[in-house]
């Protein structure tokens, strides 16, 4: 059987838009963390160690402009953010790919101790 590039190897294939958004560093720790109730900036700030506030305001805008997230304003000071429907389709797969971290980052450790990467 002959290995033949499929329509995601095309530029204009729609799944690049996945990869756009999944290959973000920080975008499927903010789609996970707001998967299971709406938080403020500064709760997602400690919830996800490493982002900078910079980097997850960044991250919140460009999921807004994605349509995935929702920024909610009841006064100036109580701003929170929760996932769309079209957002909360990515907690699976999502979660999917976190319990194959689990599963797996023992197994890439040991080859990269192997390989002396």
């Amino acid at each position: 059987m002959q290995n033949v590039a499929g329509p995601a190897f095309l530029s204009d294939c729609p799944t690049r838009l996945t990869q756009e958004i999944l290959a973000d560093k920080w975008a499927p720790l903010v789609i996970f963390g707001l998967s299971k109730q709406p938080r403020r900036h500064g709760e997602l700030l400690n919830l996800i160690g490493g982002v900078s506030r910079k980097v997850l305001t960044e991250t919140l805008r460009r999921l807004q402009g994605y349509g995935l997230v929702e920024r909610h304003a009841d006064s100036a000071r109580s701003i929170a953010y929760d996932l769309t429907e079209l957002g909360r389709t990515l907690i699976e797969p999502i979660e999917t790919l976190t319990a194959w971290g689990r599963d797996h980052s023992a197994d890439v450790a040991d080859f990269q101790d192997a390989a002396n990467i």
